[in-house]
Parts: C-alpha cells; sequence; structure tokens
C-alpha cells in the first residue's frame, strides 16, 4: 500500500475507532507496518491539519476529535478501475446497478490526469458476463431486503416444479457463481435458499417481515464472510 493510501485509510481507522481510540500496535497489526512507521503517519496527519489525540499510558492510544470531517479521498487510476471491474463483472449481484452508477461517479470526480489513466486500463480489463436476472424482480427483491418486507415470488425449482411463495428476506449469498435469496418461506414454514435466476416474479407487499435473523440460516462456510465487517 503507497503511503498516501496508508494515510487515508488510517485517518479513516481513528474516526470509526470513535472515543475509545486505537493503539500503535493494533494500526501496525493492521497496516502491516512498524510501530515507528505507524507513529510516524501519525505526526504526518497532524501536520497536515487533522486532529489526531493521544492519550499516554494503559489503555491509551490514538484518535481523531469527534464533529471533524474527513478529507476528500484521492483515488488512483488503478483504485478506480478496480471499483469499475467488481461492479462490471457482478452484473446479477444485489444493488449492482447501484454499484455501477456510483463507480462511475467515482471516475468523473477524479482529476483529468487520474480519470483518463482510468480509463485507459479499464479498456484493458475485459469481462465476459452472463445475461444478468430480470432488472424488475432484482429491484423487488433489493427492496423488500432493504426495507424488510415481505417479498411475494413466483419460484421455479430445479426438478421444474413453480410455486409461489410470500417470504422474508434474510440475507443475499453468493456461492459457485450464483446468487441465492435466503428467506423464511411461508408456504414451508422454514428457511429457504431461492436461486435469483430461477424467480420468474417478484412483487414487494406491504407486511415487515417478523423478525427472523441471519443467525437462524446457520454458520456460513469457512471463507464466507459478510461483503463489509
Amino acid at each position: 500500500m503507497k503511503r498516501t493510501e496508508r494515510l487515508h485509510a488510517l485517518t479513516e481507522m481513528l474516526r470509526r475507532a470513535g472515543s475509545r481510540g486505537t493503539s500503535a500496535e493494533r494500526l501496525a497489526r493492521e497496516f502491516e507496518v512498524s510501530v515507528r512507521t505507524i507513529k510516524r503517519d501519525l505526526a504526518a496527519l497532524e501536520r497536515s491539519g487533522s486532529a489526531v489525540w493521544s492519550r499516554p499510558g494503559p489503555g491509551g492510544g490514538y484518535g481523531l476529535a469527534p464533529g471533524v470531517s474527513m478529507p476528500q479521498v484521492s483515488l488512483s487510476s488503478e483504485q478506480a478501475v478496480a471499483l469499475l471491474t467488481a461492479a462490471s463483472a457482478a452484473r446479477d449481484a444485489p444493488f449492482s446497478d447501484l454499484a455501477a452508477a456510483g463507480a462511475r461517479k467515482i471516475l468523473d470526480a477524479l482529476d483529468p490526469r487520474t480519470r483518463r489513466r482510468a480509463r485507459e486500463l479499464a479498456a484493458r480489463v475485459w469481462v465476459d458476463r452472463d445475461p444478468a436476472p430480470s432488472r424488475a424482480v432484482r429491484s423487488a427483491l433489493e427492496e423488500a431486503m432493504a426495507e424488510q418486507r415481505v417479498v411475494r415470488i413466483r419460484y421455479t425449482s430445479g426438478n421444474g416444479d413453480t410455486t409461489t411463495r410470500d417470504v422474508e428476506p434474510v440475507l443475499f449469498a453468493s456461492t459457485n457463481g450464483r446468487w441465492y435469496l435466503v428467506g423464511w418461506c411461508r408456504l414451508r414454514d422454514a428457511m429457504r435458499w431461492f436461486m435469483v435466476s430461477r424467480i420468474e416474479r417478484a412483487s414487494v407487499t406491504r407486511e415487515c417481515c417478523s423478525g427472523h435473523t441471519v443467525a437462524e440460516v446457520g454458520a456460513p462456510p469457512e471463507y464466507a464472510k459478510p461483503v463489509h465487517e
């Protein structure tokens, strides 16, 4: 990681640490650098005007004064292309349209030189994508998940049986290159996994979910994790 990128990430970590702060040792482990390097970075942030505070002794550490606005983050051309690539390669992922729009906004906000380099680099990245599921279906599933409302789906199983079910959405999951809606199926009175590509129709009802949790889905596979922790 380049030093400029590390300084931006370091500032974000200090902000997330809140009033408790965090230790130089923990920051060093996070960024895989020495404690001495972290302390130099913290000093550089202070010189640049960031309101970094330090508290000595046991339980002490470093933090960012509350209410401080974050400096504008400037992305490199490689980081911008990484976002464009991720959004382009995951057209069937939940909220993928929003991700693509966000990536384009970031590209438009770059300085002209970086934007030109990003566009040149992006032309060297090709993505072969399968047709995405119906936009109307994905929009309904996304809305139901975000608002935690029951969604009514028309679903065809692997053996060809088609049913209409009311589902309480709990999470989206990707495995083996396929996306699933995982939720409480009221028809089966149990947690079920529905392959998104097999959902023919979806409509959001006015009924709120009853409170089923991610923990009810069970233990995730060894390498599965939320998109942000």
